[in-house]
């Protein structure tokens, strides 16, 4: 599997059945770095690193409850080496109880068969 249709079909699948680390255990670039539209908490947007992208989604587990959601795609592009993936989360934040409702695309970018840049845009 290396080019960027190929790993959007098997991320988006995986990612329907919440495999979170399967995704980022079979998909990502050891050096793969991460850039959200913004900070949230003590997180910053751009991190770098499999490691660092496997704490993010640890510390958005343990902030963040999960409530709904939805997902469209894989959108890949002629060249190859991108796709993209539309989002629609419900969730709520652990802490202060404040619920989050929002759109975001998530664009990946893949180079000899491993994504080496997620980067999400948010909707309004």
């Amino acid at each position: 599997m290396s080019d960027a249709k190929e790993i959007g079909t098997r991320f988006f699948e995986l990612a329907q059945q919440g495999k979170d680390g399967e995704i980022l255990d079979t998909f990502y670039s050891q050096d793969c770095v991460s850039i959200e539209a913004i900070a949230m908490g003590e997180m910053p947007a751009r991190i770098e690193g499999l490691d660092a992208i496997r704490g993010k989604h640890a510390w958005w587990n343990e902030n963040v409850e999960t409530l709904g959601g939805d997902m469209k795609g894989p959108f890949p592009n002629n060249a190859g080496n991108q796709f993209a993936i539309f989002f629609t989360i419900d969730a709520k934040n652990k802490v202060t109880g404040d619920v989050i409702k929002g759109d975001e695309m998530g664009l990946f970018t893949v180079e000899n068969g491993k994504i080496v840049r997620e980067e999400f845009f948010y909707g309004e």
